[in-house]
C-alpha cells in the first residue's frame, strides 16, 4: 500500500512538473543599451512573442494576453511559427493576435512552420486584415517624434528550398535594402546570427530553438532545430561585433510534444540610450 502511495505521489509530482514546464508562462526582461539609439527611443519597450505553435494558455489565451498587457509594450514582435504545420489551426492563433493588436502595433515574420503548412497566403492575409505589419524581406520606419529607427524582417529560408539556408538568408537581407539607421531585425532562426551581424544589424529578435526543448540544469538545452544536440544558442542575449541578438525560448511545442525544465516565455526588451 505504501509503495502504491509513493508511486502515485511520484506520478502526480512528475505530471505537475510537466504541466508547469508547458503552461506557466514566464516574462523574461532584458535591457539593451546602445550609443547609436536615438534619444527619443530611450525607454521604449518591445514584447517578443515567438513559436506559439497553436499552444493555448488559459481560456481564449487569457493568461498569455495578461502577461503581454502587463508589459505595456510600445510594439510587439511576432517572430515566426505562430501556427504549427502538424496541427494547423489558424483561428486558434488569431485569438491571440486579435488581443495583441488592441495593445500596440504588431510586426510579424514567418517561421519554418508557416512555410511548411503551405498556407502562407492565408496566414499573412488574415494578419494584414488585422493591421499586423507583415515584414517579408523588407524594412519600415518606427517613428517617435522627429526620430526614427528601422524595423526589418526577413522570410524564413525554407521559403527558398532550392538554395542553402545561409544563401537564402543573405539574399533576404539584400532584398530588405537595409539603411544605416539603427536597425531592429525580426528573423526566426538564431543560427544565422553571423550573417545578421555581417549585415550591420544592431539588434536581432529570433526564436526557433525552443530553449533546447529539454533543459538540463547546469548544461542548458538538449537539442534545437538547425543546431543539433547541445545547442549553444537557445535563450538570452548574444553578441557579435556591433550586433546583439535576443533569442526567445518561445511558447509552444512541435514534433516533440513537451518541454522539460523549460518554461514558455514572452520576452520584454527595454531600449536604452547610452
Amino acid at each position: 500500500m505504501k509503495k502504491m502511495i509513493v508511486l502515485m505521489l511520484l506520478v502526480i509530482l512528475a505530471w505537475s512538473g510537466i504541466w508547469i514546464s508547458n503552461k506557466w508562462v514566464q516574462t523574461t526582461e532584458y535591457t539593451i543599451a546602445s550609443e547609436e539609439l536615438p534619444a527619443a527611443f530611450n525607454g521604449a519597450t518591445i514584447v517578443q512573442v515567438s513559436d506559439l505553435h497553436n499552444a493555448t494558455f488559459g481560456k481564449d489565451q487569457s493568461s498569455l494576453i495578461k502577461k503581454v498587457a502587463a508589459a505595456n509594450p510600445d510594439v510587439i514582435f511576432l517572430t515566426g511559427d505562430l501556427i504549427d504545420s502538424n496541427r494547423y489551426d489558424l483561428e486558434a492563433s488569431l485569438v491571440l493576435v486579435d488581443a495583441l493588436v488592441e495593445m500596440s502595433k504588431v510586426y510579424y515574420v514567418t517561421g519554418n512552420h508557416e512555410v511548411a503548412s503551405n498556407n502562407i497566403e492565408e496566414i499573412t492575409a488574415a494578419l494584414r486584415k488585422r493591421d499586423v505589419v507583415v515584414l517579408e524581406d523588407e524594412q519600415v520606419e518606427w517613428e517617435k517624434g522627429q526620430s526614427s529607427i528601422q524595423l526589418a524582417g526577413i522570410n524564413d529560408p525554407l521559403t527558398e528550398p532550392k538554395i542553402h539556408g545561409d544563401e537564402a538568408t543573405q539574399e533576404s537581407l539584400e532584398h530588405a535594402q537595409l539603411t544605416d539607421n539603427f536597425t531592429l531585425l525580426l528573423a526566426h532562426r538564431p543560427e544565422y546570427f553571423p550573417i545578421y551581424a555581417e549585415a550591420g544589424v544592431d539588434v536581432v529578435f529570433s526564436g526557433h530553438a525552443h530553449g533546447g526543448q529539454i533543459r538540463i540544469p547546469g548544461l542548458g538545452g538538449l537539442v534545437a532545430p538547425g543546431q543539433g544536440w547541445f545547442p549553444k544558442v537557445t535563450e538570452g542575449i548574444f553578441e557579435k561585433d556591433q550586433s546583439k541578438m535576443v533569442v526567445s525560448r518561445g511558447l509552444g511545442n512541435s514534433t516533440f510534444p513537451v518541454r522539460i525544465f523549460n518554461l514558455p516565455e514572452i520576452v520584454v526588451v527595454t531600449l536604452k540610450k547610452e
